[in-house]
């Protein structure tokens, strides 16, 4: 099969997902992509931007695609009648690895709705449609069902059935042969080793991540502190205050920019913890338990999907379970493998393949 893709935000877990979907299925790809910024640009407008495109270059009217493919941040409601003919009744599939009613905006932002509506319409317009987890679907629901409660004098019928029947989950697919490459620096007789591998936002809540490792700081516990994951200029402040609190604890504090020394840290570590406020996936956690780091993860969100009940924690809980899973220690590696085994691309690529085939 030909397939188009069209990937207006293409940084980040957009370009990794992509850069693995080419490598692992068997498929001719042509990627018209626009760079990872300005986001609600590219929401509004990407769809006419690439019509334009797309109509101006005669290679794309030559190719003769299968498929479209578009990650959420495409308009296909607007980009399937700005199209040129011989393309509008291409079928059109859209991958969501997030949704505009739960994507944490800023704190000091209201949310706009428009975003969400966004997602709706591009819901209704495309023929087929992947969620990243459950819990992305589940939430999206939730918010088009609370926006159209408030909608005057119109009804949507039997909007919600047309979306679940045509959506399937489809966890992004990992590369795990970096991280089973990359031997463990784990040192017998050490304290344990802490990993914090997120963003450095608020939705995080960094807050009760540090202020716990504090506590225990001043009972005397040891333990040492790996903090990685991708910082901006807004940055929460208990970042700059834990780098001093914890000054002696830590072996690493900042993003690392190198994958290789990324993959070598994260195999310090005996402990990832997530203290999200939100997630719609984790990808950050399982290359994480991959490594041999035993997970401690909130039982909500995306977590429920990805891993049994021993390893998440109730709200209240955390520092208790932390403490426990100190105790018991990094896994081992045939433990580690069977937990994120089945998140491989080996394990996913067949249910790709059927997504892509079902209207190929």
């Amino acid at each position: 099969m030909n397939i188009l893709v069209l990937e207006p935000y293409y940084g980040g877990s957009h370009k990794a997902f992509l850069t693995s979907l080419l490598h692992h299925l068997p498929y001719s790809f042509d990627l018209l992509t626009l760079p990872a910024h300005s986001w609600k640009w590219r929401m509004r407008l990407a769809a006419p931007h690439f019509a334009g495109v797309i109509a101006s270059d005669s290679r794309y009217k030559a190719k003769g695609f299968d498929l479209i493919l578009c990650s959420s941040l495409v308009d296909v409601a607007a980009l399937r009648g700005l199209l040129p003919q011989t393309l509008r009744d291409v079928p059109c599939l859209t991958y969501f690895h997030e949704n505009q009613f739960a994507y944490p905006v800023q704190l000091t932002e209201a949310r706009d709705v428009h975003f969400g509506l966004t997602n709706l319409t591009t819901a209704l317009a495309a023929d087929r449609l992947a969620f990243n987890s459950q819990y992305n679907l589940d939430s999206f629901l939730t918010g088009c069902r609370e926006l159209l409660a408030k909608m005057p004098d119109m009804r949507l019928a039997g909007y919600e059935e047309k979306i679940r029947a045509k959506t399937t989950i489809l966890h992004p697919g990992l590369d795990f042969d970096q991280l089973d490459s990359c031997p463990a620096g784990r040192q017998t007789g050490q304290a344990p080793v802490l990993v914090w591998n997120h963003r450095w936002e608020h939705d995080k809540n960094p807050e009760m991540f540090f202020h716990t490792l504090y506590e225990l700081a001043e009972l005397g516990v040891p333990f040492a502190l790996l903090v990685l994951g991708e910082s901006f200029k807004a940055r929460p402040p208990v970042f700059a205050q834990a780098v001093r609190k914890l000054a002696g604890r830590i072996i690493h504090f900042g993003y690392a920019e190198d994958r290789q020394e990324y993959c070598r840290l994260l195999g310090q570590g005996d402990i990832v913890v997530s203290t999200a406020r939100h997630e719609f996936y984790g990808l950050a956690v399982l290359e994480a338990v991959r490594v041999g780091c035993r997970p401690l993860l909130p039982d909500r969100l995306s977590y429920q999907e990805l891993f049994a009940p021993e390893f998440r924690y109730a709200d209240g809980e955390f520092g208790q379970r932390l403490a426990m899973a100190m105790e018991a220690g990094r896994l081992a590696a045939d433990e580690a493998h069977a937990l994120t085994s089945r998140f491989s691309w080996p394990e996913l690529a067949g249910s790709y393949r059927q997504w892509f085939e079902s209207l190929g």
